[in-house]
């Protein structure tokens, strides 16, 4: 597995800063926080870089909401400055991890997504009979952050990359839900796994579970088999 270095330099250059700002502000220029970024944008970036090469900046407090569909969710949104921050991580290590993702996973990755997933369910249901479906319960909660990280820092070697909490956690199923092998899809954390035979489901979720115990603290949830 091969292992980068001098990331650092790459996230905290202006012009990365600037297509992050790009990036984030997309669809938003008419929010209150975005056109006030925007107001002062040069002046704001150039404070943003110099924060990052002196390892000052430190992330902004998250705004946290409820939202109702399809269920009772908890969000919490990060500063508009801190989300260009993201950006400019997301796009230096996304080729990394991106090439060792398996074909199929679908979730928060460019040129994937649902259309892509329901095209390629179809593909296999034509060839299987069976479908397990399931649901790793509370999977962003219950993530064990210090096993993740490690993973993570596998193959980025810089002790001043360090990944917020949101990139981690849009990263975790991708990353290491990447060594199930057999049919998965996944939109965040929900998966299907298609079987030749009914037998097999209870197989398949012994093998999950065994995999995800070692870092994922509530489990695998059977919702249909």
């Amino acid at each position: 597995m091969k292992t980068y270095k001098n990331i650092y330099p790459k996230i905290c250059a202006y012009e990365n800063l600037y297509e992050s700002w790009r990036r984030a502000a997309r669809g938003k220029r008419r929010s209150p926080e975005v056109a006030a970024f925007e107001y002062h944008l040069i002046d704001n970036l150039l404070q943003l870089e110099e924060e990052l090469r002196d390892q000052t900046y430190r992330p902004g407090p998250y705004r946290h909401f409820y939202i109702y569909q399809p269920k009772r969710r908890r969000i919490s949104a990060a500063p508009f400055r801190d989300r260009i921050v993201h950006h400019a991580l997301v796009g230096q290590i996304e080729p990394i991890f991106e090439a060792r993702f398996c074909r199929d996973s679908y979730a928060c990755r460019r040129g994937k997504g649902t259309h892509a997933a329901l095209d390629r369910c179809q593909g296999f249901a034509r060839r299987y009979l069976y479908v397990l479906q399931c649901d790793l319960v509370q999977f962003f909660p219950s993530i064990d952050h210090a096993i993740l990280r490690d993973i993570l820092f596998r193959q980025i070697a810089s002790e001043r990359v360090r990944l917020p909490d949101p990139i981690t956690h849009l990263r975790a199923a991708d990353v290491e839900l990447d060594k199930l092998r057999f049919y998965l899809r996944l939109s965040a954390d929900l998966g299907y796994i298609s079987l030749e035979q009914q037998r097999h489901a209870g197989q398949m979720i012994a093998e999950i579970g065994r995999m995800l115990g070692s870092w994922q603290k509530k489990g695998l949830k059977t919702i249909r088999s």
